[in-house]
């Protein structure tokens, strides 16, 4: 399994790929990761991640100057770095998270072995354009150029997935390649709490890195068309947008009904989506959402931004409701909506996000992947 952002980095692929992990291990399948090191040690590590003992090489790594984790390999270092590992492993399958550096140089080794590949891909341009200082005409050049290495690198898989049908389309399209499965991320459902019913004292909360590109600042100007004994603001994650945001809480004088809890335990966050009243997803640049899914599999409503995949979870009146991206007053309507039903409209919202999620237990997931290594789909 290659990795270019593995724990104990915070996002999306990385939650991913340890779900993943963890999910084939448990069916009895032995799983190598390869991914940059969190620091400056490198080579072979027992580490533990969701309770499970996993064996990860780590390459060698170094530091992207301007964000706050963010650390990657380089491809010549891979390509030597992983064919050392293939060597050794010998593994039937090579599955890549990403057709950046550790993508790029396992999926070539694996080919040149003739072995099995597999590609995942979790990246959309959006999501890295805020650490690179460019004009965006550069920016949008450099997308049509990393676009096109990602072309020449999952020409030499034997499957493509990404999580949903929307972002099947969209990679389709982007690298010129047909046929790329869809396949969710998957979760287990069973591990959240759901409670029934409205709360007393509603708080809308948001749960991911705390970026610009999730567009926060949205849910910050909706709190002002409420006053503070309706509705409180809870954000949980961390990240580079944090100073900004603070400052727009001062601004708009609603400091006193925003909790900024930063990184929170897994423990916390059950609780936190437990007793949300509503579930808020401002971000444009969604493959699919894991965070929107922990708060479904916890009864939430959900509401989000009409873009990308998050229509595949939200749909619009039954579990909740989208509005179009930068449309403050709509956004503050549909949360309005959402706390002012009545008890039964809001438990109605409540079954539909438990019963929209159940399709993404992580048991179904395994079952497709398992079919896509032994290539029986």
């Amino acid at each position: 399994m290659g990795a270019d952002t593995f724990p104990p980095d915070v996002n999306g692929a990385a939650k991913f790929t340890v779900r993943l992990v963890v999910g084939l291990i448990s069916r009895g399948h032995r799983v190598v990761i390869v991914a940059p090191s969190p620091d400056t040690e490198y080579g072979l590590r027992r580490e533990v991640h969701e309770g499970v003992e996993l064996e990860v090489y780590r390459l060698r790594s170094w530091k992207w100057f301007n964000h706050p984790w963010l650390r990657f390999a380089l491809p010549w270092e891979v390509q030597r770095d992983t064919a050392e590992v293939l060597d050794v492993v010998k593994p039937d399958v090579v599955h890549v998270q990403s057709h950046i550096n550790v993508g790029w140089g396992l999926v070539r080794q694996a080919h040149h072995r003739s072995i099995r590949i597999v590609a995942t891909n979790h990246f959309m341009p959006e999501n890295a354009a805020q650490f690179v200082p460019l004009p965006q005409f550069v920016l949008d050049w450099l997308a049509r150029m990393l676009w096109s290495a990602a072309a020449r690198t999952y020409r030499m898989t034997n499957a493509i997935t990404t999580p949903t049908h929307k972002a099947a389309d969209y990679l389709e399209k982007a690298v010129g390649i047909q046929g790329v499965y869809a396949i969710s991320c998957g979760l287990n459902v069973s591990n959240y709490r759901p409670v029934l019913g409205k709360r007393e004292n509603p708080y809308a909360l948001f749960l991911g890195r705390v970026e610009q590109e999730k567009h926060i600042e949205e849910l910050l100007y909706a709190s002002t068309r409420f006053t503070p004994t309706e509705l409180r603001i809870v954000i949980a994650g961390a990240g580079d947008d944090r100073g900004r945001l603070g400052k727009i809480c001062r601004d708009l004088h609603i400091d006193d009904r925003v909790d900024f809890r930063g990184l929170v335990s897994d423990a916390d966050l059950v609780t936190l989506l437990s007793e949300a009243a509503v579930f808020v997803m401002p971000s444009t640049a969604e493959l699919q959402s894991i965070a929107t899914m922990e708060a479904m599999a916890s009864a939430l409503p959900i509401v989000a931004a009409n873009a990308m995949a998050l229509p595949h979870l939200v749909h619009d009146g039954a579990n909740g409701f989208l509005y179009e991206p930068r449309d403050i007053d709509g956004l503050a309507g549909a949360i309005r909506t959402v706390l002012n039903s009545s008890d039964a409209r809001y438990r109605e919202f409540q079954h539909e996000s438990l019963r929209i999620v159940a399709d993404h237990d992580i048991s179904t997931t395994l079952d497709r992947f398992e079919q896509i290594y032994r290539a029986e789909t």
